[in-house]
């Protein structure tokens, strides 16, 4: 299930792991078979970005660990997917599994991994595109853009086989998708600059077209009609260039969630999987539950994307009944696929979802950090001590 450019492009050693979800969509068809993908930043020993990389590392890496291991759209970057599981057990030993295999082979060529939506310093105009010839194309058509994508995010897929319910479970899923940004963010930084923002990496990444919250279609034969007008206009040549944060896949029979930032705390990323997961099962055993989303829902979602990148799990979110802060609309998500949880056995992994919102995420210890040093005399770069604590974390597993 790896993609490139957040899910431009599709890399060669993504198809077994496709197969494999096919298979156990399947075989398993109300297991909610799920896959994870993560985007890192390659770094020297002083934590600035590597823009050029050797590909003797991708080669050994992606031979080491038969092909969940490959190049970015940028050469800065390195992208990892798990095989598809049904237990989040087994999903974290798999993560844990790649990111120290990466971790090492990037170490044997004086680099180091981290996994965050920004990098804090690097100037995306050094960013060197990866020699492939499908990125060329890719480049040609984003231009500047595709040099500014100097981003990195986390990709969930769960399986849910029949196509013909995949866009209703966008439509449904879409008004919770300011949730996962909220519990994930960890891109406050952009180009040595504080931003104000705790995630950062969407507000760049929606330069892209077709990205944000996605657009709702009451049917299938809708969204199938707006894939074929863009088809047919030369717009784009498949849905795999609808780049929104949640979307039916255009390779695997999966609705995605693309919102998220890369997780520092590889806990916190197997919480927010177990919680998508969860909120999959939920919807598509019931499928008459509750009013419709409409274009009203669709709005407020948009606005909660905003508040979601802007003030993280401190904000609140907009409702038609009023505001109600993140950790509430939490608590009340919980409450509403308690039964899903405990089908899927993933209690222990949703508790960390508290626990995030209670401690904050990766951007809220990227910031306190930066903050800390910023204030002690004798810290020469206090961006040096947030790129160190984030290599430390990521690796942490």
């Amino acid at each position: 299930m790896a993609s490139d450019v957040n899910g431009i492009c599709h890399s060669p050693g993504s198809e077994a792991l496709a197969n494999a979800l096919r298979e156990r969509a399947v075989a398993e068809p109300a297991g909610f078979a799920f896959g994870i993908e993560e985007e890192y930043f390659l770094v020297d020993s002083t934590g600035n970005l590597a823009f050029i990389t050797p590909d003797s590392l991708f080669e050994s890496a992606k031979s080491a660990t038969e092909g969940q291991v490959d190049r970015e759209f940028l050469q800065s970057q390195v992208e990892i997917a798990i095989p598809p599981q049904l237990k989040m057990s087994d999903a974290r030993t798999e993560l844990s599994y790649l990111r120290r295999v990466v971790s090492q082979y990037a170490k044997a060529h004086g680099l180091r991994i981290i996994a965050c939506g920004t990098h804090p310093t690097a100037n995306w105009e050094q960013s060197v595109q990866s020699r492939k010839q499908r990125y060329d194309k890719v480049m040609d058509d984003l231009q500047i853009i595709g040099r500014r994508n100097l981003l990195c995010g986390m990709h969930v897929h769960v399986s849910v086989p029949d196509p013909a319910l995949r866009v209703e479970l966008m439509r449904r899923i879409t008004p919770f998708v300011p949730l996962f940004i909220a519990l994930s963010t960890s891109s406050p930084f952009w180009q040595s600059h504080v931003t104000g923002l705790r995630g950062y990496r969407l507000a760049a990444y929606d330069e892209l077209p077709r990205t944000g919250i996605p657009e709702y279609f009451s049917s299938t034969h809708e969204y199938e009609a707006y894939v074929q007008a863009l088809v047919n206009a030369g717009a784009i040549e498949s849905s795999s260039s609808l780049w929104w944060t949640l979307r039916p896949s255009a390779k695997y029979p999966t609705l995605e969630l693309r919102a998220p930032d890369c997780c520092t705390r590889i806990d916190d990323a197997i919480a927010i999987a177990a919680l998508y997961r969860s909120l999959v099962r939920h919807f598509v055993l019931r499928p008459n539950l509750g009013r419709p989303p409409d274009t009203v829902s669709r709005a407020l979602a948009v606005e909660n994307k905003w508040r979601a990148q802007r003030y993280g799990i401190h904000g609140t979110f907009a409702t038609e009944d009023g505001p109600i802060p993140v950790r509430d609309f939490l608590d009340r998500t919980l409450a509403m696929i308690e039964e899903d949880i405990g089908a899927l056995q993933c209690a222990d992994e949703i508790e960390r979802c508290r626990t995030i919102a209670a401690e904050g995420t990766s951007a809220d210890s990227q910031v306190a950090i930066y903050d800390r040093n910023r204030q002690t005399p004798e810290a020469s770069d206090p961006f040096a001590a947030v790129i160190d604590w984030i290599a430390q974390t990521t690796v942490s597993v």
